[in-house]
């Protein structure tokens, strides 16, 4: 919960059936990360860890339904790139493209420092038509009215999007992916998702997805591709892509170890580790935007430069020029 004057808030969670007869300060280390279980501890004691309105202990079990609530107003925020570029801007719209190090929206540890909040203080409120993950440079579309946000959101599939990733591995010229994303039950990562090739009626818990991916270039066992989105799923290009065989250069998750990311929320990321990344954060840019302005009729066609983390990859190992 976010408080109107952009300075407060209190992060609130309903206990899933699932965790039911977990210690509270057991649940909170596993459902957010950034912090140990032992600061979790800490911030009970403290009574700063809310259970049902009320003060609780670190030993309590929980139950399905019960509402956890963190009043984490002056938690200190992990430091970010805080650069964004204004690429449009109407009394509508606003199109922007952001480092690879900055959350869109406030989640977890992030409030001040997302993109949502220095929007806000140079706008005003802004309403995410589409969001990009953390580690993901590249093009955003917000509005300035939900109820703007709310049409454009329904009319998804008319807003055209491609992303450049760089992935490991030798991909064909062109591969269009149609299946289904679902929870990936045999990782250790509760958040991460794979992707099903397949036709036919959806599995249980699952979301259709398509992309299209088309070849750009190829290096040392890496290639650079365009993943056009004609779905937009949460994880979609990277989660098709590792399970494809393709898993992108940098992604913590979706690389070619996923047990890097266990690592890297425990503080204890090595060396190997980061040589196997091979760059800092996940190789994926959110490159150009096509969308029918809703009042205009106008069609906007935003480009974002690849930044210079891939910029300098992309010469390092590529075979030949890419007109990127």
């Amino acid at each position: 919960m976010l408080s109107d004057n952009n300075k407060t808030r209190t992060t609130s969670t309903l206990v899933e059936a699932v965790d039911a007869g977990k210690r509270l300060d057991v649940y909170l280390s596993e459902r957010f990360t950034y912090l140990s279980r032992t600061e979790w501890q800490n911030h009970v004691r403290d009574a700063r860890i809310l259970l049902n309105g009320g003060k609780s202990r670190s030993s309590r079990k929980l139950q399905g339904g019960e509402c956890v609530e963190f009043l984490s107003d002056d938690i200190e925020e992990p430091p970010v790139d805080k650069k964004y570029e204004i690429i449009h801007s109407d009394e509508s719209l606003i199109v922007v493209s952001k480092s690879g190090n900055l959350p869109c929206h406030p989640a977890g540890p992030f409030f001040k420092n997302t993109l949502w909040y220095l929007l806000a203080e140079q706008f005003g409120k802004v309403y995410f038509v589409n969001r990009i993950d953390r580690e993901t440079s590249g093009l955003v579309l917000l509005a300035r009215k939900p109820e703007i946000a709310g049409e454009m959101s329904e009319k998804h599939s008319e807003i055209q999007k491609k992303y450049i990733v760089f992935v490991h591995g030798d991909f064909p010229a062109e591969h269009h992916a149609r299946g289904f994303l679902m929870p990936d039950e045999r990782s250790a990562v509760r958040k991460k998702r794979k992707f099903a090739e397949f036709a036919g009626a959806s599995p249980v818990n699952s979301e259709y997805a398509e992309t299209k991916f088309r070849l750009l270039g190829t290096g040392p066992n890496m290639s650079v591709v365009e993943a056009e989105l004609v779905t937009g799923r949460l994880h979609q290009i990277r989660a098709t892509l590792c399970s494809i065989g393709f898993p992108l250069v940098g992604d913590k998750i979706y690389g070619p170890d996923e047990n890097i990311y266990i690592r890297f929320v425990q503080g204890g990321m090595t060396g190997a580790d980061r040589s196997l990344l091979v760059l800092n954060r996940q190789a994926l840019h959110s490159a150009t935007l096509k969308v029918r302005h809703p009042f205009t009729g106008d069609i906007l066609n935003c480009k974002a430069d690849l930044p210079d983390d891939m910029r300098d990859m992309l010469t390092e190992f590529s075979q030949k020029h890419i007109d990127i």
